[in-house]
């Protein structure tokens, strides 16, 4: 009797102490990109009412942030909207003593924002139009270019102010990863990087920034993430896709734009900029997490990896309500498997 006593104390004990551990507090910091923001603050609160214990402190301050301090290991996740490089992966390597692994996570937009007095209609947008304008080459909102794309618009001749991100910024990448597939001047002038040298315009920081500097500034244009236009009820256009169609950014369209993609890299490192098909919208793009894969931390690393299980199941159901699209089922799948190589 006396020996069954001792075993189920020490049962009791056992028991006690992984509730302990579970129940241990948890902060794990991260940031990087504002293009998802509003997605990762919803996660990271619904995820901390699942489990109390567990918090993520997520600092929205762009792409090249979540780069560099993911890289310097000041942070324990980054975030980008831009796959980081081969070059940018080896010095990852060389600083932390282990791979960076990158996790899409939703998929979202790059919307070209106006505000034109007087103008009520949805604009749409040729690339030619849009590498005009950001090249400094359209300069009036009554541009033949702009005038030929949309009949019946009286546009006016007012002088076009450009505004873009003045940070280091994925949805900077997107836009000009996209400008630089339809525009070989973009491409050979500009080119491509979270941060470019902008030929014309005004800088503003995050997509709050260009959000904040497009409804202040009169017959201004700048490109933000789709759910910033929306929240801040900004006008946007449509833009026209490879096969010749002027496309709204949807839940839909951006989908439409994944379902181009032939087949998702092992690396996930990948762009869906002027994808080609019908109903594509053609400026969308995943977004990433970028992971250490080797945490030291075992608190962390578990909290880390149910995390990212929970994203692409119960998350996933959450995009819609924000106008991000999920991730197609077979990048999903994929990614679940991915999460074991986190050690």
């Amino acid at each position: 009797m006396t020996r069954r006593i001792h075993i189920v104390n020490a049962a009791l004990a056992a028991a006690l102490t992984v509730g302990v551990v579970s129940a241990q507090q948890v902060l794990i910091t991260a940031g990087g990109a504002t293009f998802p923001n509003p997605m990762y603050s919803k996660w990271f609160n619904e995820y901390h009412k699942k489990l109390p214990n567990v918090s993520i402190n997520y600092q929205s301050q762009g792409s090249g942030f979540g780069v560099q301090q993911v890289t310097a290991g000041t942070i324990d996740f980054g975030a980008s909207d831009m796959p980081m490089t081969d070059a940018q992966m080896k010095e990852f390597q060389a600083k932390r003593g282990t791979t960076v692994l990158h996790f899409p996570t939703i998929l979202g937009a790059d919307v070209p924002a106006y505000n034109i007095p007087g103008v009520t209609a949805k604009l749409n947008f040729t690339p030619e139009a849009l590498a005009g304008i950001f090249l400094g080459k359209i300069t009036k909102w009554n541009d033949p270019e702009l005038v030929k794309a949309n009949p019946g618009v009286n546009l006016p001749a007012n002088d076009i102010a450009v505004v873009h991100r003045s940070d280091g910024s994925g949805t900077t990448f997107i836009w000009v990863d996209y400008l630089s597939k339809v525009s070989k001047e973009w491409e050979t002038k500009v080119g491509r990087g979270t941060s470019v040298n902008w030929p014309v315009g005004l800088g503003g920081k995050g997509n709050e920034g260009v959000a904040g500097q497009v409804k202040q500034q009169p017959n201004s244009i700048g490109y933000v993430e789709l759910i910033y236009a929306i929240q801040n009820k900004m006008a946007y256009g449509k833009v026209k896709n490879a096969a010749g169609e002027f496309v709204e950014a949807s839940l839909a369209s951006v989908t439409a734009a994944a379902a181009g993609m032939k087949e998702m890299p092992d690396d996930f490192r990948v762009s869906i900029t002027n994808a080609p098909g019908k109903g594509a919208y053609p400026i969308s793009s995943f977004t990433w997490l970028l992971i250490p894969s080797k945490i030291a931390d075992p608190a962390k690393k578990t909290a880390i990896k149910d995390f990212l299980k929970w994203m692409l199941a119960d998350g996933q159901k959450m995009t819609d309500a924000l106008a991000y699209a999920q991730l197609p089922t077979a990048v999903v799948a994929k990614e679940v498997k991915a999460i074991d190589k986190i050690q």
